[in-house]
């Protein structure tokens, strides 16, 4: 649920007092007012459902409320996050209050808030963010656990624990002797909070909370239900209290004050960045938002509140009630000081067992299954385990400690831990073998290396294929001692390097890890890149050493690439469907899946020298070519790719060289015009060469140039040479070629096809776009702009 709004708190500068003052009422107070009744409303039972939970005292949940909603709201960073008192915090407290009493754990909130302000200023606010989900969201369902073990206690009418062991063991006896209206009335209100959900949208505009706790006070009243109600003397100016300094284990006093900080600060932040998905506004500085909430904790702890965080569930509340800036925030909790003042009577009516059935679906929503489903999937079940385990049965801040550890040292091992496996790579008989090392190789894996290393068989022909991000030196001897001892037996060892690191790296330089990819493996490099010229592989000793490249080449695809592309052939194998058809040179240098970032099945790829078409039609492959792709694959497309470097482009521009240089030179010797004559008969009489008969189909392009095409004009311009330019004009004739081709034009005529040209630089590894008028760079990040290089983008 994403909400869009524009923040305008503030008139622009210059308004008038009374425009100011008519700006605020309504863009500001018009969204804002509701909204905070509606969080105020929600706030309310959840504050006092809280502060049972704890063993504080009643009114210390809406002191909470009331403190978090004006100084957090008021001075935090989040201008939609609602803070109040919150339930992950409800376990600590219960301990702290049980060891050192109410006031002295006011003290320790006070104490609490200061660290959280020291967080702030020392601008550690993203840091806190570090925190591993899997550890947040297993410490929540701990939280929830604990809270739902604590509270079947109370909503069955007997003495709940702080112990989740003891509340486990006792809660048997527990039920042998309930309170059965009790159980009635916690059963109706997590029936109701269940089932709110399933109403119609404009039923649940009113907070289920709210009507749970309203509704079933209400019946428990009409019915006389002898049940335990919430008690408190006085109003909310009689439960302000000053904080005590703690006496005893000054340990446990840092213990508390710091889980209270680290927990207060990461559920707060936490509960920011899953407000800024909901809506548009300003985001969150996380900085300002540690100092308003260490403000708020201060204070609330000073007058005898709870400790405060932000809480995603008023915050969610406060969004999807239209708010707009931090006025509802703030408003709020004005309306708990004002309900508090002068309501309090009636919070007296309200039955412990109600508040329990509604921290019981507080702490079942805190134990999420989908969290838990999450950590199975993503292999960090470990780490959530054993951080809800710890959260239950030893306290929240242990839990977390441990989880972290766990999760840290669970990310050391998969960034540390190497791939490494030995497999014959052919028959018994022709002692071939492969060594894979992947991932990570350290001397934390010199074991498994060693293991390996020494499975290899003694005089065997051993290829080692080292995609590594990350080699050490210890690494590097052990690979390098065990290649002297094998060779020393007659064995032979080539190693592959198709990783970012590399042995030379490890044997000269500290370890490093690169995270460029290598591309040795991706087509992007040509085989002497990575193939030895003595390396050793499948069949390698049974082919001429001509065709050995390829051999390894297809060997290196069946070990590295066959597997992962071998679904999408099956695929495709039946039946092609390409969309476009691609015309360019036959030149080695082009890859047209490279240039186009496709794939098999995506282009019908067509190939000459030149990359010329006939324009009507005589030239049998490439009208065979032409007529497949449209009427057999029905492709929507064709482009014609040029590129720099071309030789018949060269070719053709030498030869209107040579020609040139001969015109002139018998323009100068008219006296040996007759032996000119006798020189041409016998040169026609001569029979012409296949390539040189090919080049009849550049010589048009050529005349273009000569003419001053535009797209030769604008490659004069961009710096490219004159082979290079008619290159360009090349692919342009090729394209008003296809456009009178007796096939391709009533297709393009019509729209069922459209053209497109292309020239691939070389040098730059960058394409362009070729029209009938121009060029235009398609690299907007790298690409020059000199005067004339972008005639063409019109037609993009």
């Amino acid at each position: 649920m994403t909400t869009h709004f524009t923040h305008s708190a503030s008139s622009p500068p210059g308004t008038s007092r009374s425009g100011r003052i008519r700006g605020f009422l309504t863009n500001d107070l018009r969204f804002n007012f509701p909204a905070s009744f509606v969080v105020f409303l929600v706030a309310v039972p959840l504050s006092l459902g809280i502060a049972a939970a704890s063993g504080a005292p009643v009114m210390a949940g809406l002191i909470a409320a009331a403190v978090g909603g004006i100084v957090a709201g008021s001075l935090g960073g989040s201008p939609l996050q609602v803070s109040g008192p919150a339930a992950g915090l409800t376990v600590i407290i219960a301990g702290l209050i049980d060891q050192f009493g109410w006031q002295a754990t006011g003290a320790i909130t006070v104490a609490a808030g200061f660290v959280q302000i020291l967080f702030g200023s020392c601008r550690i606010g993203r840091a806190a963010l570090a925190v591993s989900p899997v550890v947040v969201h297993a410490m929540l369902a701990g939280i929830g656990i604990t809270i739902v073990l604590q509270q079947l206690h109370v909503m069955i009418g007997s003495e709940s624990s702080s112990s989740a062991l003891a509340n486990m063991t006792s809660l048997p006896a527990a039920l042998a002797a309930a309170n059965l209206p009790a159980i009635l009335l916690g059963a109706l209100v997590i029936a109701i909070l269940v089932l709110w959900k399933r109403l119609p949208p404009a039923v649940r505009r009113v907070p289920g909370q709210l009507v749970a706790v309203v509704g079933v006070t209400i019946l428990s009243v009409l019915l006389g239900a002898n049940v335990e109600r919430v008690t408190f003397d006085g109003s909310i100016l009689d439960a302000l209290s000053f904080p005590e300094v703690p006496e005893g284990n000054w340990q446990a006093i840092m213990m508390g004050v710091l889980s209270i900080a680290l927990i207060a600060s990461i559920e707060s932040l936490l509960s920011a960045v899953a407000l800024d998905k909901m809506h548009t506004g300003p985001r969150t500085n996380f900085n300002r938002e540690l100092l308003g909430q260490g403000a708020a904790n201060m204070v609330s702890g000073a007058i005898g509140g709870l400790p405060v965080t932000g809480v995603i569930v008023r915050s969610a509340t406060n969004v999807e009630a239209g708010a707009r800036s931090r006025t509802s925030t703030i408003l709020h909790g004005v309306w708990i000081l004002v309900f508090s003042l002068l309501f309090a009577g009636l919070i007296q009516q309200i039955p412990q067992a109600v508040l329990a059935g509604l921290l019981i679906v507080v702490g079942v929503r805190l134990a999420s299954l989908a969290n838990f489903q999450t950590a199975r999937r993503t292999g960090d079940l470990l780490v959530y385990c054993v951080t809800l385990i710890g959260v239950v049965f030893l306290n929240l801040l242990e839990g977390v400690m441990i989880g972290l550890a766990l999760a840290a040292a669970l990310v050391l091992w998969r960034v540390v831990r190497a791939s490494i496996h030995a497999e014959p790579a052919g028959p018994p008989e022709s002692k071939l073998w492969r060594v894979v090392i992947e991932g990570s190789c350290s001397f934390l894996s010199l074991p498994r290396l060693n293991s390996v290393l020494s499975s290899v068989p003694a005089g065997s022909h051993v290829t080692i294929d080292l995609e590594v991000d990350f080699f050490d030196h210890p690494a590097y001897e052990t690979l390098s001692a065990w290649q002297r001892q094998h060779e020393s037996t007659g064995g032979t060892v080539q190693i592959d390097e198709g990783g970012a690191a590399t042995l030379e790296l490890a044997a000269a330089l500290p370890p490093r890890r690169n995270s460029a990819p290598s591309t040795t493996r991706l087509g992007f490099a040509p085989w002497k890149a990575w193939q030895g010229r003595d390396r050793g592989g499948v069949n390698s000793y049974a082919h001429p050493h001509p065709l050995n490249p390829v051999i390894h080449g297809i060997d290196d695809y069946h070990r590295r690439h066959a597997a992962r592309v071998r679904a999408h052939m099956q695929e495709v194998a039946d039946s092609q469907n390409p969309d476009t058809l691609f015309l360019t040179c036959a030149d080695s240098r082009i890859i047209p899946n490279l240039i186009t970032s496709s794939g098999p099945g995506d282009l019908f790829t067509v190939r000459n020298i030149g990359n010329v078409v006939c324009a009507h039609g005589t030239e049998p492959s490439i009208d065979a070519a032409l007529a497949f792709g449209l009427d057999e694959l029905s492709v929507n497309s064709i482009v014609v790719c040029g590129h720099s470097g071309c030789g018949a482009m060269a070719a053709a521009h030498n030869e209107q060289a040579r020609d040139a240089t001969e015109a002139s030179d018998a323009t100068e010797a008219s006296e040996a015009s007759e032996a000119s004559e006798a020189a041409a008969e016998e040169s026609s009489g001569r029979e012409r060469g296949a390539i040189d008969a090919w080049l009849d189909h550049v010589r048009p392009s050529r005349e273009a140039l000569r003419n001053g095409h535009p797209v030769g004009r604008a490659a004069r311009d961009a710096g490219f040479s004159e082979v290079d330019q008619l290159g360009m004009v090349n692919v342009a004739v090729q394209l008003q070629n296809l456009r009178r081709h007796p096939l391709v034009g009533p297709a393009v005529a019509s729209g069922r096809v459209h053209l497109a040209g292309v020239f691939y630089d070389l040098s730059t590894a960058r394409v362009i776009w070729i029209t009938a008028d121009g060029i235009d760079h398609l690299d907007r990040v790298n690409a020059p702009s000199p005067e004339g290089a972008g005639l063409g983008a019109a037609a993009l």
